[in-house]
């Protein structure tokens, strides 16, 4: 069994700017829907025995507050870059609002849901560069990306699937992954069979449960849509709306 959990409502959530690879933690309203996400699952039955997030702060504490909810502090966690969000280039730090008055209603669209368009790779000296940031000092430098589309992030998020969840579960384990809206985009393109076009209009709601029930195969043994994977698909489609207005 998997689950992905997109984190909740983070601090530059809140206030429409794009962040990527930039660090910033949860909103109150964030960590509600967190435990909200924790209490929904244990609900439902689904208790993970094993957590995969990404080195980013919004991530690591959905997943700590989710667990809480659930009695599950105590199950091992595992952190890695290839589940981080996308990284957003030069645009990092900009409010959505105002890239969308400046560059215009489609080239905005192409950069937040075109597959293969980046944005500008990051400046040296944009104020919220976060390459330099000490959790990525180990990797090697042509590893760590100035700017990603979505397709960027399929490529650097599926060896971790197939070197590190896949054999979670094989082992029979119910697998969490709290991550990002572009990791778990990443991640349900594969797992959905979702082509270049539709992915565009696939959105990720914040702190809702996804459940997939993996066959043999590694894919999911039942077709369904994304997002009628939630708990409570209604709702699920209601919060994609919402998070599909947030360029203003």
């Amino acid at each position: 069994m998997l689950i992905l959990l997109r984190h909740g409502q983070s601090q530059w959530n809140a206030t429409n700017q794009f962040t990527g690879w930039y660090d910033c933690d949860l909103t109150p309203r964030g960590e509600a829907e967190a435990r909200a996400g924790g209490r929904a699952l244990a609900d439902a039955g689904l208790l993970p025995d094993v957590v995969h997030t990404s080195l980013q702060t919004r991530a690591i504490r959905t997943a700590e507050l989710a667990l809480a909810e659930m009695g599950r502090a105590w199950v091992p966690v595992r952190r890695h870059w290839r589940l981080n969000e996308r990284h957003y280039g030069d645009l990092t730090g900009s409010d959505k609002g105002e890239t969308r008055r400046r560059y215009g209603q489609e080239q905005l669209n192409a950069w937040r849901r075109g597959y293969r368009t980046p944005p500008p790779p990051i400046s040296d000296d944009n104020p919220w560069n976060p390459n330099g940031d000490p959790r990525y000092r180990l990797l090697p430098p042509e590893l760590i990306p100035k700017s990603e589309c979505l397709a960027d992030v399929v490529q650097r998020l599926l060896p971790y699937w197939f070197d590190a969840v896949v054999p979670d579960l094989r082992a029979g384990r119910v697998v969490l992954i709290a991550a990002h809206g572009n990791s778990l985009r990443a991640l349900a393109k594969h797992l959905d069979r979702i082509d270049d076009q539709a992915i565009t209009e696939l959105n990720i709601p914040t702190g809702m449960p996804l459940v997939y029930d993996i066959g043999p195969d590694m894919m999911p043994a039942e077709a369904k849509t994304t997002l009628a994977r939630s708990l409570d698909p209604t709702a699920a489609v209601e919060a994609a709306a919402a998070v599909a207005e947030q360029a203003g």
